[in-house]
């Protein structure tokens, strides 16, 4: 039987919940999380200025050893340098860059030509160094260690604010994870460890991102789909379907408006593959509206909200 899905005269008091519960999880979370973030970052940082003698002298060789210092470097210009704009100034490879953002090197790529690439990275960075956060550099002179430190802390203060969204993604996924396992293990189901199979499960348990495998549209091949918590009911029986609940968290309504055809897609693989009996639901905090919840119901896709997290049972869990 559905859950939330069928009552849509509740979505509209169900949201602005949501939205608290998110909000006050924000403002609680997040100058916590930015400041040891911020501090790990500010450390990294630190290391990088000191093998590029405080950004006077960025080598081919540094780069080649330790490529993933390339974020750190473009955000200690004026203006920062997207990684786009790096490629068309520097006129390098846009896969050379693209693998040093992953802290690789290209396999294929000649070392002399690399090494070339590289030079004029170096060179694009020290030339476009941003003045007022390394003070030394007009002057031609040595850092003291407190302005090292707050040129540090400056780009950490860049480096931190361009992947603020994943960390609040990360955060939010892990809280949303160790509330279902709290609340299961309150019922006594046991979790298991990652990597079971999901058909191996005895009745009882639970376990956090499990692949799942599902057919290929072609149908020849299968690939493996990830699912946020896989539930086995204690009242399951052999050959019984786990239930798969897909952990959601947003904190803008226009960026769930943007996801909202993953679940959809990811239902009808599983469908495809497992048949109709398959049990696809999501878990809910902050911004998901009307218009997402209506597409999801048209694609027969119920959820549970976190501030109402009690709906669980109705699932069968």
């Amino acid at each position: 039987m559905p859950v939330n899905l069928d009552k849509p005269h509740q979505w509209k008091t169900d949201i602005a919940l949501s939205v608290d519960m998110y909000n006050d999880w924000f403002m609680k979370f997040a100058p916590v999380a930015f400041r040891e973030t911020r501090i790990k970052v500010t450390k990294d940082v630190e290391k990088t200025l000191h093998r590029t003698a405080n950004l006077t002298d960025i080598k081919p060789a540094l780069l080649r050893q330790h490529p993933d210092v390339l974020p750190t470097l473009r955000m200690s210009t004026c203006p920062p340098i997207a990684v786009d704009r790096l490629v068309g100034l520097a006129s390098v490879s846009k896969n050379l860059v693209g693998c040093m953002e992953e802290g690789k090197l290209p396999a294929r790529m000649p070392l002399a030509v690399m090494n070339g690439e590289i030079e004029k990275i170096g060179s694009i960075i020290e030339r476009m160094a941003d003045p007022d956060i390394f003070v030394w550099l007009e002057a031609n002179r040595q850092p003291t260690e407190a302005e090292v430190h707050r040129a540090a802390t400056v780009v950490a203060d860049r480096l931190t604010n361009a992947d603020a969204n994943p960390i609040i993604r990360n955060a939010q996924e892990k809280r949303q994870l160790a509330a279902i396992g709290a609340w299961l293990e309150g019922r006594g189901y046991k979790k298991l460890p990652e990597g079971i199979r999901y058909n191996a499960m005895p009745a009882g348990t639970y376990s956090f991102r499990l692949n799942i495998p599902v057919r290929t549209e072609a149908g020849t091949s299968t690939v493996n789909i990830p699912v946020d918590t896989v539930v086995m009911p204690l009242s399951a029986k052999p050959g019984d379907l786990p239930l798969m609940i897909e952990a959601k968290s947003a904190g803008d309504f226009t960026n769930t408006n943007k996801r909202r055809k993953e679940e959809a897609q990811k239902i009808n693989q599983l469908r495809h593959t497992h048949g109709k009996g398959v049990r696809f639901m999501l878990f809910l905090c902050g911004y998901f509206d009307s218009g997402y919840l209506g597409y999801e119901a048209a694609e027969g896709i119920d959820w549970v909200w976190e501030h109402r997290i009690d709906d669980l049972a109705q699932f069968g869990v």
